[in-house]
This record gives structure tokens, C-alpha cells and sequence, in this order.
């Protein structure tokens, strides 16, 4: 089982689990913060949409396509 950090908060979660049901699993949902300060969440699962965008490992990454592994530090609000 997978333990990461999501925002500066701990989370473990099973094997295979993606960085977008991670943060659905973790609270809002909320992948990203928009421009007007409102913030988005998932909408297409699949990577076309690119509303998963969070920062992994201090890289902008697509959440709905990157599972979860050891130590992995996702950060979704700026």
C-alpha cells in the first residue's frame, strides 16, 4: 500500500489507486485551483480534459493517469 503526501497531509492508500482518486479520496477532489481562484476537479478520467492537473514529485502531472507510489509528494493548491 501506497503511502504519499497530498497537500502536506499523510494518506495511504492501495495498491494501483491513481493520483485523481487519491485526491478524491482525501477531501474535495479538487485537482487544481483556476485563475479566478475557483477550484477544479476531474472531469474526463482519461487525460483529455487536463482539469487533473496537480503537481507530483515537483513536476506538473496528469492525476487521472499516474498511479500512486512510496513517498510520492502531490501538491494540488499553489
Amino acid at each position: 500500500m501506497p503511502d504519499l503526501v497530498l497537500d502536506g497531509r499523510a494518506l495511504r492508500v492501495a495498491e494501483g489507486t491513481t493520483v485523481a482518486a487519491a485526491l478524491a479520496l482525501a477531501g474535495d477532489g479538487c485537482s487544481r485551483t483556476s485563475i479566478s481562484g475557483q477550484r477544479r476537479a476531474p472531469l474526463c478520467g482519461m487525460g483529455i480534459c487536463q482539469e487533473c492537473r496537480v503537481t507530483i514529485d515537483g513536476r506538473l502531472r496528469l492525476a487521472c493517469q499516474t498511479l500512486c507510489h512510496d513517498g510520492m509528494q502531490v501538491r494540488s493548491r499553489p
